[in-house]
């Protein structure tokens, strides 16, 4: 197979039948040895229904269905692990990453690069999700001392020995963004214009989801929130000897003796909420190694359809 495309499916039933006839509009400017695969997320909706009729009539298009609601993330991961693409384009389903721009993304990436991104411009989403996103990515860059540029999504096209290159990690935890960035390779963006939805809806991502999904993400690929810890630590303690210094100094000068029940009570109440803090921080580490430890699957197929075995 030369050109695989992987759209997660959630969401967006009335905009599936133009996906793939766009999809395929542009990926027939290239070549006709293609595959579309749709990963339908379990969407509360009748997706699996169209994509089921699609499948029907389009042998090129591949139907997966997951047995739960995983996630945009984990969804990529059915998609990539069942993807047989030398070449490896993935985009949202909602359209707002327009697939007239896959040649555009095939061309540069013949010259020699392993992964393109699509870099959106003139993005067309209201106040909130754009200081949403911006709110996002500088926490995770802040937490992962990684660098997130936040025109990125899931709009690129990749060579397949990145995407096998991705698969070797055997982190349960999926953040492709970061994962691109740890495997390495040749990588470059162009510009693409990011278009509204023609469905009407908003996306499914809120300010709660994303930032949960920050600090999941920070705490699966860094150790940066143990350190902010001793550095917290560190500097709670300099302080703490500082004050006592002064009251002592305070004390031998003025001859007052300072009323000891005050500072007792705030210094109790600020070690039990650094400790609180420091041991939630921990725990969250602790729960994800029991994750890890588990070696769970981080997606479950419950259908194919139109691949070789069916």
């Amino acid at each position: 197979m030369h050109i695989s495309i992987i759209s997660p499916v959630y969401g967006a039933p009335t905009l599936i039948n133009e996906l793939v006839s766009q999809i395929e509009t542009a990926v027939n400017e290239i070549t006709d040895d293609y595959e579309i695969i749709l990963v339908e997320d379990h969407s509360p909706d009748n997706s699996q229904e169209i994509i089921r009729r699609i499948c029907a009539n389009d042998k090129k298009v591949k139907g997966v269905f997951l047995s739960r609601n995983f996630g945009q993330q984990y969804a990529l991961n059915a998609g990539f692990d069942l993807s047989s693409g030398d070449y490896v384009v993935t985009l949202d389903c909602d359209l707002q990453n327009p697939p007239s721009q896959i040649p555009a993304l095939y061309k540069k990436i013949q010259e020699g690069y392993d992964i393109v991104y699509a870099s959106r411009q003139n993005r067309p989403d209201n106040y909130f999700m754009t200081q949403g996103s911006k709110l996002f990515n500088k926490l995770v860059g802040f937490l992962t001392d990684s660098k997130q540029d936040e025109s990125l999504a899931e709009f690129a096209i990749y060579r397949r020995k990145m995407v096998d290159a991705m698969a070797m990690m055997g982190d349960y935890r999926r953040y492709y963004p970061l994962m691109n960035q740890w495997v390495g390779f040749k990588s470059c963006k162009i510009p693409v214009n990011h278009d509204s939805r023609t469905d009407g809806k908003e996306s499914s991502y809120s300010m709660r989801k994303r930032i949960e999904l920050a600090i999941s993400t920070a705490i699966a690929f860094s150790t940066k929130s143990l350190h902010l810890i001793v550095y917290l630590g560190s500097i709670i303690t300099i302080i703490a000897v500082l004050i006592a210094i002064i009251l002592v100094i305070k004390t031998i000068i003025t001859g007052i003796d300072v009323s000891g029940w005050v500072t007792l009570f705030i210094s109790m109440w600020l070690i039990a909420g650094i400790l609180i803090m420091i041991i939630g921080i921990i725990a969250v580490y602790i729960g994800n190694i029991f994750e890890e430890v588990k070696h769970r699957p981080s997606y479950i197929v419950s259908e194919k359809i139109n691949f070789p075995e069916d």
